[in-house]
């Protein structure tokens, strides 16, 4: 998805729809996919660099090892501000996110942001 790569461990069909995971890699000032919503519960446990999220109006920086939680139907981003890429785990729940992947990578193609 141009600056911005996901690669599911877990999906839908190999979990029964019950929860997702995947792996969100941002290169250096690359901005997520603007501030949204869904009624799924998303879990971000970061694993490289330092990610920035934005969680009902309050940006928090993130630090390798940190934990986010974004409840279902909380407007949300997240982004990479810093020099180095960064990368989080995340676990949706329920899950079968990934059937949306194909717009949400389309899209992300056609609008690369910045941070």
């Amino acid at each position: 998805m141009g600056r911005l790569d996901a690669v599911f461990k877990a999906d839908g069909a190999e979990t029964a729809d019950r929860y997702s995971i995947s792996e969100w890699w941002m290169d250096p000032h690359t901005a997520g996919p603007g501030p949204h919503h869904h009624p799924e519960d998303d879990v971000f446990y970061v694993l490289e660099g330092v990610l920035t999220f934005f969680v009902d109006d309050h940006w928090t920086e993130a630090p390798k090892g940190s934990f986010v939680l974004v409840p279902g139907g909380a407007t949300h981003d997240f982004e990479n501000r810093g020099d180095v890429r960064a990368g989080a785990l995340n676990i949706s729940v329920p899950g079968a996110f990934e059937e949306a992947m194909p717009g949400i990578a389309d899209w992300f193609r056609a609008n690369p942001r910045e941070a």
